[in-house]
């Protein structure tokens, strides 16, 4: 199992998500207070300005201080190489 950290030492599975994006849309926007609403978002911002959105498999939303090119790199990075499992 892959693990990422996106930021403030917290780690989600490499394998569950799904996507990350921006939270600066409208859609976005409401898809977060959707799942804040319904108890699947998980901040860990860390009360930081939320800079990317984390779709899981689950359904669940991790909103992380880092930006998505960030993430997108560590994701890269630690997903290229099976053998070492």
């Amino acid at each position: 199992m892959k693990m990422i950290n996106i930021g403030y030492g917290n780690m989600i599975s490499a394998e569950r998500i799904v996507t990350v994006i921006s939270p600066e849309s409208a859609p976005i926007k409401r898809l977060i207070q959707e799942a804040k609403d319904d108890g699947r978002a998980i901040d860990a911002t860390y009360g930081r300005k939320t800079r990317a959105v984390i779709v899981m498999d689950s359904g669940h939303i991790v909103l992380s201080s880092l930006i998505t090119e960030t993430l997108a790199s560590r994701i890269n990075e630690n997903g290229g190489s099976e053998a070492d499992e």
